[in-house]
Protein backbone atom coordinates (compact mmCIF):
# COMPACT_ATOMS: atom_id res chain seq x y z
CA UNK A 1 0.00 0.00 0.00
CA UNK A 2 0.97 3.33 -0.34
CA UNK A 3 1.78 4.87 3.14
CA UNK A 4 2.07 8.52 2.36
CA UNK A 5 -1.70 8.48 1.47
CA UNK A 6 -4.04 9.64 4.19
CA UNK A 7 -7.82 10.17 5.07
CA UNK A 8 -8.66 13.78 2.99
CA UNK A 9 -11.06 15.98 4.04
CA UNK A 10 -12.33 18.85 1.58
CA UNK A 11 -13.65 22.58 1.49
CA UNK A 12 -16.66 22.32 0.05
CA UNK A 13 -17.90 23.59 -3.78
CA UNK A 14 -21.23 26.04 -2.32
CA UNK A 15 -24.49 26.14 -5.27
CA UNK A 16 -27.65 28.63 -5.29
CA UNK A 17 -30.48 26.81 -6.80
CA UNK A 18 -33.51 28.83 -5.57
CA UNK A 19 -35.15 26.10 -3.58
CA UNK A 20 -32.54 26.36 -0.85
CA UNK A 21 -32.08 28.27 2.44
CA UNK A 22 -29.84 28.84 5.28
CA UNK A 23 -30.20 26.08 6.88
CA UNK A 24 -26.71 24.55 5.76
CA UNK A 25 -25.45 26.82 8.86
CA UNK A 26 -26.82 24.70 11.24
CA UNK A 27 -24.38 21.50 9.73
CA UNK A 28 -21.46 23.70 10.29
CA UNK A 29 -21.37 25.20 6.95
CA UNK A 30 -19.70 28.85 6.29
CA UNK A 31 -22.04 30.25 4.08
CA UNK A 32 -21.76 33.42 1.90
CA UNK A 33 -25.36 35.93 2.15
CA UNK A 34 -28.19 34.84 0.29
CA UNK A 35 -29.43 31.42 -0.40
CA UNK A 36 -27.21 28.14 -0.59
CA UNK A 37 -29.20 25.29 -2.04
CA UNK A 38 -26.51 22.50 -2.05
CA UNK A 39 -22.54 22.03 -0.69
CA UNK A 40 -20.94 19.52 -2.23
CA UNK A 41 -18.73 17.84 -0.56
CA UNK A 42 -16.74 16.11 -2.17
CA UNK A 43 -16.82 16.52 -5.45
CA UNK A 44 -14.68 16.28 -9.22
CA UNK A 45 -17.06 17.31 -11.84
CA UNK A 46 -16.73 20.36 -14.45
CA UNK A 47 -19.29 22.01 -12.74
CA UNK A 48 -17.25 22.11 -9.43
CA UNK A 49 -14.68 20.81 -7.45
CA UNK A 50 -13.75 20.78 -3.85
CA UNK A 51 -10.56 21.52 -2.63
CA UNK A 52 -8.50 19.43 -0.34
CA UNK A 53 -7.70 21.06 2.75
CA UNK A 54 -5.78 18.72 4.82
CA UNK A 55 -2.32 16.76 4.93
CA UNK A 56 -0.08 17.71 1.40
CA UNK A 57 -2.79 17.53 -1.04
CA UNK A 58 -4.02 20.65 0.61
CA UNK A 59 -4.75 23.45 -1.73
CA UNK A 60 -5.49 21.16 -4.60
CA UNK A 61 -8.56 20.61 -6.42
CA UNK A 62 -9.83 16.74 -6.15
CA UNK A 63 -9.27 16.61 -9.56
CA UNK A 64 -5.72 17.10 -9.44
CA UNK A 65 -5.19 14.73 -6.74
CA UNK A 66 -7.37 12.20 -8.96
CA UNK A 67 -5.14 13.12 -12.14
CA UNK A 68 -1.70 12.37 -9.88
CA UNK A 69 -3.05 9.40 -7.96
CA UNK A 70 -5.18 7.52 -10.80
CA UNK A 71 -6.31 3.94 -9.03
CA UNK A 72 -4.24 4.63 -6.12
CA UNK A 73 -6.82 7.02 -5.77
CA UNK A 74 -10.24 5.71 -7.06
CA UNK A 75 -9.35 1.95 -7.12
CA UNK A 76 -9.03 -0.92 -9.54
CA UNK A 77 -12.85 -0.98 -9.73
CA UNK A 78 -13.45 2.20 -10.58
CA UNK A 79 -10.43 1.81 -13.94
CA UNK A 80 -13.83 2.22 -15.84
CA UNK A 81 -14.06 6.21 -14.36
CA UNK A 82 -10.60 6.63 -14.62
CA UNK A 83 -10.52 5.57 -18.35
CA UNK A 84 -13.48 8.36 -18.86
CA UNK A 85 -12.06 11.21 -16.81
CA UNK A 86 -14.22 10.62 -13.93
CA UNK A 87 -14.15 10.51 -10.66
CA UNK A 88 -16.95 7.74 -9.81
CA UNK A 89 -19.17 9.62 -6.87
CA UNK A 90 -20.46 13.38 -5.65
CA UNK A 91 -21.13 13.22 -2.08
CA UNK A 92 -23.46 16.43 -1.28
CA UNK A 93 -25.35 18.35 1.35
CA UNK A 94 -28.79 19.80 0.60
CA UNK A 95 -30.65 21.93 1.88
CA UNK A 96 -34.62 21.47 0.94
CA UNK A 97 -35.66 25.31 1.95
CA UNK A 98 -38.44 24.56 -0.98
CA UNK A 99 -39.46 21.90 -3.08
CA UNK A 100 -36.85 20.88 -5.81
CA UNK A 101 -38.11 20.51 -9.08
CA UNK A 102 -40.34 17.45 -10.39
CA UNK A 103 -37.46 15.54 -12.09
CA UNK A 104 -36.05 12.73 -13.21
CA UNK A 105 -32.09 11.58 -13.99
CA UNK A 106 -31.20 9.63 -16.98
CA UNK A 107 -29.07 5.81 -16.89
CA UNK A 108 -25.55 6.01 -18.56
CA UNK A 109 -26.58 4.55 -21.77
CA UNK A 110 -29.20 7.35 -22.21
CA UNK A 111 -26.92 9.85 -20.71
CA UNK A 112 -23.40 8.88 -22.88
CA UNK A 113 -26.10 9.25 -25.91
CA UNK A 114 -27.69 12.67 -25.15
CA UNK A 115 -25.33 14.64 -22.89
CA UNK A 116 -21.99 13.48 -24.05
CA UNK A 117 -19.23 12.13 -21.41
CA UNK A 118 -21.74 12.49 -18.75
CA UNK A 119 -22.83 9.92 -16.73
CA UNK A 120 -26.71 9.05 -16.02
CA UNK A 121 -27.28 9.50 -12.40
CA UNK A 122 -28.44 6.49 -9.25
CA UNK A 123 -28.85 8.12 -5.85
CA UNK A 124 -29.56 7.83 -2.60
CA UNK A 125 -30.85 10.33 0.58
CA UNK A 126 -30.24 9.83 3.84
CA UNK A 127 -32.58 12.26 6.14
CA UNK A 128 -30.10 14.57 8.28
CA UNK A 129 -33.11 17.05 9.33
CA UNK A 130 -37.39 17.03 8.95
CA UNK A 131 -39.94 19.40 9.90
CA UNK A 132 -43.37 17.99 10.95
CA UNK A 133 -44.83 16.30 7.97
CA UNK A 134 -41.88 16.55 5.45
CA UNK A 135 -42.26 14.10 2.64
CA UNK A 136 -40.72 12.99 -1.20
CA UNK A 137 -42.20 12.38 -4.27
CA UNK A 138 -41.07 9.09 -5.30
CA UNK A 139 -42.42 6.98 -8.61
CA UNK A 140 -45.87 6.95 -9.89
CA UNK A 141 -49.06 6.32 -8.61
CA UNK A 142 -51.26 3.29 -10.02
CA UNK A 143 -52.89 3.44 -13.46
CA UNK A 144 -50.32 6.24 -14.57
CA UNK A 145 -49.29 5.92 -18.23
CA UNK A 146 -46.66 7.55 -20.20
CA UNK A 147 -49.95 8.95 -21.81
CA UNK A 148 -52.09 10.71 -19.01
CA UNK A 149 -48.85 11.62 -17.70
CA UNK A 150 -47.59 13.74 -21.20
CA UNK A 151 -51.34 14.81 -20.47
CA UNK A 152 -51.50 15.86 -17.14
CA UNK A 153 -48.29 18.23 -17.94
CA UNK A 154 -50.03 19.60 -20.75
CA UNK A 155 -53.04 20.42 -18.74
CA UNK A 156 -50.93 21.18 -15.74
CA UNK A 157 -52.40 18.73 -13.66
CA UNK A 158 -49.81 16.51 -12.57
CA UNK A 159 -50.51 15.91 -8.90
CA UNK A 160 -52.60 12.84 -9.42
CA UNK A 161 -49.65 11.12 -11.07
CA UNK A 162 -47.35 11.90 -8.53
CA UNK A 163 -46.41 9.36 -5.59
CA UNK A 164 -45.73 11.16 -2.08
CA UNK A 165 -44.07 9.73 1.07
CA UNK A 166 -43.63 11.04 4.69
CA UNK A 167 -40.24 10.76 5.70
CA UNK A 168 -38.10 11.99 8.84
CA UNK A 169 -35.21 12.17 10.25
CA UNK A 170 -33.07 8.51 9.84
CA UNK A 171 -34.82 7.46 7.07
CA UNK A 172 -33.09 6.52 3.83
CA UNK A 173 -34.12 6.71 0.36
CA UNK A 174 -32.70 4.80 -2.52
CA UNK A 175 -33.06 5.70 -6.25
CA UNK A 176 -32.33 4.20 -9.27
CA UNK A 177 -32.02 5.90 -12.62
CA UNK A 178 -35.62 6.51 -14.07
CA UNK A 179 -37.19 7.48 -11.14
CA UNK A 180 -39.58 10.00 -11.18
CA UNK A 181 -38.59 12.31 -7.72
CA UNK A 182 -38.98 15.29 -5.80
CA UNK A 183 -37.53 16.33 -2.58
CA UNK A 184 -40.14 18.59 -1.22
CA UNK A 185 -39.51 21.89 1.50
CA UNK A 186 -38.39 21.42 4.81
CA UNK A 187 -35.80 18.81 4.74
CA UNK A 188 -32.11 18.68 4.78
CA UNK A 189 -30.37 15.25 3.07
CA UNK A 190 -27.21 13.95 2.63
CA UNK A 191 -26.95 12.55 -0.66
CA UNK A 192 -25.02 9.74 -2.22
CA UNK A 193 -24.41 9.54 -5.97
CA UNK A 194 -22.51 8.94 -9.63
CA UNK A 195 -20.85 11.97 -10.49
CA UNK A 196 -22.96 13.33 -12.84
CA UNK A 197 -24.87 16.74 -13.02
CA UNK A 198 -27.68 15.54 -15.59
CA UNK A 199 -31.15 16.36 -14.80
CA UNK A 200 -34.45 16.38 -16.37
CA UNK A 201 -36.79 18.76 -15.51
CA UNK A 202 -41.02 17.43 -15.54
CA UNK A 203 -42.21 20.01 -13.65
CA UNK A 204 -40.95 22.74 -11.29
CA UNK A 205 -44.40 24.30 -9.17
CA UNK A 206 -44.42 27.54 -11.62
CA UNK A 207 -42.48 29.35 -10.51
CA UNK A 208 -39.55 31.70 -11.84
CA UNK A 209 -35.19 31.45 -11.87
CA UNK A 210 -33.54 33.82 -10.66
CA UNK A 211 -33.48 35.67 -14.05
CA UNK A 212 -37.08 36.26 -13.55
CA UNK A 213 -37.96 33.52 -16.00
CA UNK A 214 -38.92 29.61 -15.67
CA UNK A 215 -36.24 27.15 -15.70
CA UNK A 216 -36.46 24.93 -18.30
CA UNK A 217 -38.42 22.25 -18.38
CA UNK A 218 -37.09 18.31 -20.55
CA UNK A 219 -40.25 16.92 -21.02
CA UNK A 220 -39.27 14.30 -23.94
CA UNK A 221 -36.00 13.39 -22.46
CA UNK A 222 -38.03 12.88 -19.10
CA UNK A 223 -41.05 11.02 -20.77
CA UNK A 224 -37.71 8.74 -22.58
CA UNK A 225 -36.38 7.96 -19.18
CA UNK A 226 -39.19 7.67 -16.66
CA UNK A 227 -39.81 4.23 -15.23
CA UNK A 228 -43.11 3.97 -15.18
CA UNK A 229 -43.03 0.53 -13.51
CA UNK A 230 -41.69 2.26 -10.00
CA UNK A 231 -45.61 2.69 -9.09
CA UNK A 232 -45.81 3.78 -5.41
CA UNK A 233 -42.79 2.03 -3.69
CA UNK A 234 -42.35 2.27 -0.23
CA UNK A 235 -39.24 3.27 1.76
CA UNK A 236 -36.26 1.38 2.22
CA UNK A 237 -35.80 -0.25 5.04
CA UNK A 238 -31.63 -1.13 6.73
CA UNK A 239 -30.33 -4.51 6.86
CA UNK A 240 -28.47 -5.71 9.67
CA UNK A 241 -25.18 -7.30 8.15
CA UNK A 242 -22.77 -7.24 11.37
CA UNK A 243 -23.48 -6.73 15.27
CA UNK A 244 -20.44 -6.72 18.02
CA UNK A 245 -19.38 -5.57 21.02
CA UNK A 246 -19.77 -0.96 20.65
CA UNK A 247 -20.57 -1.62 16.90
CA UNK A 248 -23.58 -2.16 14.40
CA UNK A 249 -23.33 -2.19 10.91
CA UNK A 250 -26.37 -1.81 8.60
CA UNK A 251 -26.59 -1.94 4.46
CA UNK A 252 -28.66 0.92 3.22
CA UNK A 253 -28.30 0.71 -0.48
CA UNK A 254 -26.36 -1.72 -2.80
CA UNK A 255 -25.98 -1.18 -6.74
CA UNK A 256 -23.57 -1.37 -9.36
CA UNK A 257 -22.23 2.12 -8.86
CA UNK A 258 -22.06 2.33 -4.88
CA UNK A 259 -22.82 0.53 -1.75
CA UNK A 260 -23.65 2.43 1.32
CA UNK A 261 -23.78 1.41 4.76
CA UNK A 262 -24.50 3.04 8.06
CA UNK A 263 -22.24 1.82 10.90
CA UNK A 264 -23.06 2.78 14.53
CA UNK A 265 -20.25 2.73 17.26
CA UNK A 266 -20.15 3.46 20.96
CA UNK A 267 -18.18 5.90 22.81
CA UNK A 268 -14.76 4.34 22.64
CA UNK A 269 -15.16 1.40 20.11
CA UNK A 270 -12.70 0.61 16.94
CA UNK A 271 -13.91 -0.22 13.46
CA UNK A 272 -10.95 -1.58 11.79
CA UNK A 273 -10.66 -1.95 7.95
CA UNK A 274 -7.99 -1.86 4.84
CA UNK A 275 -8.31 0.21 1.72
CA UNK A 276 -6.56 -2.66 -0.44
CA UNK A 277 -6.06 -1.01 -3.70
CA UNK A 278 -9.56 -2.17 -4.79
CA UNK A 279 -11.93 1.13 -4.06
CA UNK A 280 -12.06 4.08 -2.25
CA UNK A 281 -14.17 4.46 0.68
CA UNK A 282 -15.87 7.61 2.17
CA UNK A 283 -16.83 7.82 5.19
CA UNK A 284 -18.82 10.67 6.51
CA UNK A 285 -20.85 11.28 10.44
CA UNK A 286 -24.21 11.99 10.69
CA UNK A 287 -24.37 11.81 14.56
CA UNK A 288 -21.89 12.18 17.25
CA UNK A 289 -17.79 12.30 16.48
CA UNK A 290 -15.45 10.13 14.94
CA UNK A 291 -11.58 10.09 14.07
CA UNK A 292 -10.02 8.17 11.25
CA UNK A 293 -6.73 7.43 11.74
CA UNK A 294 -5.46 10.96 12.91
CA UNK A 295 -8.28 12.65 11.06
CA UNK A 296 -10.97 14.21 13.19
CA UNK A 297 -14.49 14.11 12.25
CA UNK A 298 -17.02 16.43 13.88
CA UNK A 299 -20.58 15.70 13.21
CA UNK A 300 -22.01 16.00 9.26
CA UNK A 301 -18.52 16.30 8.05
CA UNK A 302 -17.07 13.68 5.04
CA UNK A 303 -13.44 12.45 4.41
CA UNK A 304 -12.20 10.09 1.78
CA UNK A 305 -9.91 7.42 2.15
CA UNK A 306 -7.57 6.50 -1.11
CA UNK A 307 -8.29 3.10 -2.02
CA UNK A 308 -4.24 2.34 -1.73
CA UNK A 309 -4.15 3.61 1.15
CA UNK A 310 -3.48 0.64 3.20
CA UNK A 311 -5.31 0.32 6.56
CA UNK A 312 -7.12 2.40 8.65
CA UNK A 313 -9.22 2.63 11.92
CA UNK A 314 -12.30 4.77 12.97
CA UNK A 315 -12.70 5.69 16.54
CA UNK A 316 -15.92 6.85 17.99
CA UNK A 317 -14.97 9.89 20.17
CA UNK A 318 -18.56 9.94 21.25
CA UNK A 319 -21.95 7.54 20.55
CA UNK A 320 -20.90 8.40 16.63
CA UNK A 321 -23.06 7.31 13.59
CA UNK A 322 -21.25 7.23 10.30
CA UNK A 323 -22.58 6.53 6.65
CA UNK A 324 -19.53 4.41 4.44
CA UNK A 325 -19.61 3.96 0.77
CA UNK A 326 -17.36 2.27 -1.27
CA UNK A 327 -17.57 0.19 -4.67
CA UNK A 328 -18.57 -3.45 -4.72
Amino acid sequence: MTNNLYPMTFTPVLKNYIWGGRHLEALGRELPPGIIAESWEIAAHEDGAAVVNNGRFAGKLLTEVQAELGLALIGKKCAWAQERGKFPLLIKLLDANRPLSVQVHPDDAYALTHEGNELGKTEMWVVLRAEPDAELILGVTKGTTPELFRAGIENGRLEPYLHRIKVKKGDHVCVPAGSLHAIMGGLLIAEIQQNSNTTYRVYDWNRLGADGQPRPLHIDKALDVINFGQVEPSLNEATLIEKKSGLRRFALCRNKYFVTEQVEITKGAVFSGNCNGDTLEIWGTIAGTAVINDVALPTIRFTLLPAAMGDFTVTAVTKTTLLRTYVA
